[in-house]
């Protein structure tokens, strides 16, 4: 399955709680989502007016597209009333925002996005994090040339 990835969302904060959400997309940002030509990386998620939309989420333009559209316009995402308030009131929180961490289609055929309410890592929790992941790897490493001996 094809989708596209935040890996920034990771690494800049820590997921609290996620969900899935429907994206509100015209036919031609569906076709260039389907050929992966869109970016998540700078984008977030705001609740407004009891809706919640999503922003800097890029999708470039299709080629044989009729109707040009705007590929940094505001995108509504699609959940139910009680997800939107619990998302608004998590939010109201300091220091809580909501990430959007991939794009992908769902088995039926339609676009969907996996948002997580994140928190910002600061820069020595970035560096302990890296420092933790690469002493994970050097283990494994060692396991695997354990069992080869």
């Amino acid at each position: 399955m094809q989708q596209i990835e935040n890996k920034k969302a990771f690494l800049n904060y820590e997921i609290l709680e996620r969900a899935e959400a429907g994206i509100a997309l015209k036919g031609a940002e569906v076709k260039s989502l389907r050929e992966q030509r869109a970016s998540i990386k700078e984008s977030f998620a705001r609740v407004e007016n009891g809706e919640m939309f999503i922003y800097s989420f890029s999708i470039q333009q299709y080629p044989n597209a009729r109707e040009k559209i705007d590929p940094l316009r505001k995108k509504k995402l699609l959940l139910k009333k009680n997800e939107i308030a619990w998302f608004r009131k998590k939010t109201e929180q300091k220091g809580l925002t909501i990430v959007p961490l991939s794009v992908y289609f769902n088995k039926r055929g339609l676009a969907k996005i996996s948002i997580g309410l994140a928190r910002g890592k600061q820069l020595y929790d970035k560096r302990s994090d890296i420092k933790k992941r690469e002493i994970d790897r050097e283990i494994e490493r060692k396991i695997k040339n354990r069992g080869a001996n």
